[in-house]
């Protein structure tokens, strides 16, 4: 049941990484071919079976479907049974779910346009407040605000000190890691970010797939920052104090 129910959220993702960035309705229209404009059927919208029975076609224009819409289902997928096994109360589920997949549509957006939408960000911070507030988050209220403060803040210096050190939409999503994981975790989750990033830019340099003036989006770094931190940040954490000996 998880597998399904993550499918169908995870259809829902693929219209809010195609249409949130182009300033569309998320709700209306319904979900129609992005060339021909021709709307979908029920059966040709099926998660995941559909792109495979269409032949990863439209079945109007032959345009090809991106892989992309059935990759994005089966994560979801695999991230809403993974929120289940972990267990928790009923609030904790929704709101680990709520920000993991968020933070799905920010990857996403962020590779395409270079930008993270705000209703993401922002949206993503009011839904960690929530979380703190109605204790589905686990993370107590001081815990949550100074996150927010610390991990926005410290972006926001790096944009404003180093000239395109750092996006806007990145500072705001750092400061969405503060109001859900709380200001260690959300510490973490940006300093794993940047660990992924240097590591792959700089693989992308050496095999040449990116140029020196190519610009590299920094949010799907910190989205895998985040889902580690999710998953393993008090392990690492009590890894690292242990080494320091505190």
């Amino acid at each position: 049941m998880a597998v399904l129910v993550g499918a169908v959220l995870g259809s829902f993702l693929n219209v809010c990484i195609y249409r949130l960035p182009r300033g569309l309705s998320i709700v209306y229209p319904a979900s129609r071919c992005p060339h021909c404009h021709t709307p979908i059927k029920w059966w040709q919208n099926i998660p995941i079976l559909s792109f495979f029975l269409l032949k990863g076609r439209c079945s109007w224009c032959q345009t090809p479907i991106s892989f992309r819409y059935p990759l994005v289902e089966a994560i979801s997928a695999a991230v809403t049974l993974m929120v289940v096994v972990q267990g928790g109360s009923i609030l904790h589920m929704i709101w680990a779910e709520g920000f993991l997949l968020s933070l799905i549509v920010a990857f996403f957006v962020d590779i395409d346009f270079q930008i993270i939408p705000d209703s993401i960000s922002l949206g993503g911070i009011v839904w960690g407040i929530l979380g703190s507030f109605a204790g589905a988050s686990l993370i107590p209220s001081a815990q949550m605000g100074l996150g927010i403060l610390v991990c926005g803040g410290i972006f926001l210096a790096i944009a404003l000190l180093v000239p395109h050190g750092m996006g806007g939409g990145d500072v705001k999503l750092a400061a969405m890691f503060g109001a859900n994981l709380g200001l260690t975790k959300g510490l973490l989750a940006m300093f794993l970010g940047i660990c992924y990033g240097s590591v792959i830019g700089v693989l992308l340099l050496a095999f040449k797939i990116k140029g020196r003036k190519d610009r590299i989006p920094f949010g799907p770094f910190l989205v895998l920052g985040a889902y580690t931190t999710y998953l393993w940040g008090g392990e690492i954490i009590r890894w690292y104090l242990g080494l320091t000996g505190f």
